[in-house]
């Protein structure tokens, strides 16, 4: 099975059609693999992100377009501006789906434009266009005006005025109002600086299968598997999840410093929302499942918030009110603003202020917990670039080295990449997850703290539900985990039916799309491969085991009430548990043996 990828010249406004043979596909897969691989071959780790140098890449997996469930999705991949290492970020939706029908599996973007542009896929033809009639418009009104533009349907991808003016936190945004998001480590900002305002794509191609029928009856024996399994994420989406994770601890508090916060968060759950302002649920190309939320209130009309917008926007922040949350998920969607990282940034500095390292002076306005109003107006300041919004634009790690007196010690981050709404004082697997994730704090890379919640996966060893508060084994299980989610990422499927979905499931799917013979062990050591490739362009950025840290509040501070109170992760042991697992030095280096035996030699002299 090959690959058909465009190269997109944007500094000659030219493009260029590139054939990735069958061998290196199988090698990577597709989506994060091939993307990665395409990343080292197009660029280099040393480069600024934000040059025209450093490549953008849009990489589909070989499961697009087969009906395959949860498989509508694609990775955007590139140096980030936010971490300075290895960028990558997975988005649902319908872009993917579009892209593979207008006859490419993946796209490239190299160079700058001198001017605004946008590039319209059709049919097996790549255009690059003036955009300068799109800059400066919003994410729904930039998919309102390419639709008119080349008809439906289509896919739209594009930035905000956040990304045009290369705010770090800055997104890429699917499919307007329903706002799928590749949302994390500035892929937009990476966007904004090559003058790329949006992609467009239509066409009429359909993906050929070796054996659609064996496709089509594991994926309609799959689909009704994960609607009978998941009901409540049809019912209630991902923030059905948020008052089980207050309860276990799970769920951020005032810039994670608090232990509960059982009353309060009655009135910001998946089931408050479909009391109030809930009007429909929405899906992305070959779901069943149905996660995404449709609301409307206040002259509000689009994607409702979804966990982490929740945990970050609001429990994080202490605001309680589901309408302020949703006014500031709604701003972060039009503007193109990530709302994990954007709720990190406004929390961190409400926590400054509390403390007095910043005053109504520096932000221009009160900025103090639980203030939905001030939320709002500081993410609108930190989209703008404004005032002491052009700060925290930059992340809250860079934000802390330029203000200073203390303020690291509250920026809440792994390698640049601030937390998700997940706590690793509950599931203790998240601690080593989070410092060796490649792209930084990603509870997605490993997926690892659902098996220490409730589900289980004999297939990697576990046969019983992990023990959240025990740090033994954890650093072993992460291995396992985040190579098969490379896996799942390059093959592009969601995760949030995965505990359901088997190995075994995968290799027919796969024999069925590309007439592979894969097997476990050829499946398992691609999604190692991947991995480590990652790791060698990190290495190549100047990354260390130094960066493979967690904040001293994680580390030290236990949350001192609610359902972790006590609890804090054993950091070191872990790591060295996980080192030896991968093969690694114990300074987390992968030996020469390693590097040999997964076939990446020829990457090594990219590394310096």
């Amino acid at each position: 099975m090959e690959m058909k990828v465009a190269l997109v010249h944007l500094t000659s406004r030219t493009a260029e059609d590139l054939t990735v043979p069958e061998s290196v596909v199988r090698k990577f897969i597709g989506g994060s693999g091939l993307g990665t691989y395409l990343l080292f071959r197009y660029g280099s780790p040393a480069g600024n992100p934000l040059s025209p140098d450093n490549p953008l890449i849009f990489m589909n997996g070989p499961f697009q377009g087969t009906g395959i469930p949860t498989s509508g999705r694609h990775q955007v991949i590139s140096k980030s501006p936010l971490t300075d290492a290895f960028g990558e970020s997975d988005c649902g939706g319908a872009f993917g789906f579009h892209l593979k029908r207008a006859g490419y599996d993946g796209l490239v973007f190299l160079g700058k434009a001198s001017s605004p542009v946008y590039v319209a896929v059709l049919d097996g033809r790549v255009e690059i266009r003036d955009g300068t009639s799109l800059w400066g418009k919003d994410t729904f009104e930039t998919e309102e005006a390419l639709f008119a533009a080349v008809g439906k349907p289509a896919g739209v991808a594009c930035i905000g005025p956040a990304g045009e003016r290369m705010v770090l936190l800055a997104n890429i945004m699917h499919d307007g109002r329903n706002a799928r998001a590749a949302g994390r480590g500035g892929m937009g900002a990476v966007m904004g600086s090559k003058n790329l305002k949006a992609v467009v794509a239509r066409g009429n191609g359909r993906t050929v299968m070796a054996d659609e029928k064996r496709v089509r009856g594991k994926s309609a024996e799959k689909a009704k598997f994960y609607m009978e399994k998941l009901p409540a994420m049809t019912r209630f989406g991902t923030a059905g999840g948020v008052a089980l994770a207050e309860q276990n601890g799970d769920l951020p508090l005032k810039n994670w410093s608090m232990g509960s916060w059982p009353e309060e968060v009655k009135s910001i759950t998946g089931e408050a929302m479909a009391e109030t302002i809930l009007t429909g649920n929405w899906g992305c190309v070959a779901c069943p499942i149905r996660c995404g939320r449709e609301v409307a209130f206040d002259g509000i009309s689009g994607a409702g918030p979804e966990y982490e917008t929740i945990g970050m926007l609001g429990s994080n922040c202490l605001i309680s009110d589901l309408k302020a949350i949703g006014r500031g998920n709604d701003l972060c969607n039009r503007m193109g603003i990530d709302t994990i990282s954007g709720g990190s940034a406004v929390a961190f500095s409400m926590e400054l202020f509390e403390r007095g390292i910043i005053d109504e002076k520096t932000v221009g306005y009160p900025l103090k917990w639980g203030d939905g109003e001030a939320m709002v107006r500081f993410l609108t300041d930190i989209s703008e670039k404004r005032g002491f919004g052009a700060v925290l634009a930059e992340g809250t790690r860079k934000a802390a080295e330029k203000i200073g007196k203390g303020a690291e010690k509250y920026a809440i981050h792994s390698k640049g990449m601030d937390f998700p709404a997940h706590d690793p004082r509950c599931y203790k697997s998240l601690a080593a997850g989070y410092a060796t994730s490649n792209r930084g704090a990603c509870h997605l890379s490993g997926f690892s703290y659902s098996f220490e919640r409730s589900m289980t996966y004999p297939e990697l060893g576990v046969d019983t539900v992990l023990d959240r508060t025990l740090d033994e084994g954890k650093g072993k299980i992460n291995v396992g985990f985040q190579n098969l989610m490379g896996v799942v990422d390059s093959l592009k499927m969601c995760k949030f039916p995965f505990a359901a979905t088997r190995i075994d499931d995968l290799l027919v799917w796969i024999a069925g799309v590309t007439g592979w013979d894969m097997d476990y062990r050829e499946l398992m050591t691609a999604g190692e491969r991947i991995f480590n490739l990652k790791k060698l362009y990190n290495m190549g950025c100047g990354l260390s085991a130094k960066d493979d840290s967690l904040p001293e509040r994680i580390l030290r501070e236990t949350r001192g009430s609610g359902g972790s109170a006590d609890t804090l992760p054993d950091l070191e042991a872990q790591l060295r548990e996980y080192y030896s697992e991968r093969g690694w030095t114990e300074e987390g280096i992968p030996l020469p043996g390693k590097i040999a035996s997964l076939g990446l030699e020829e990457f090594l002299s990219q590394m310096s």
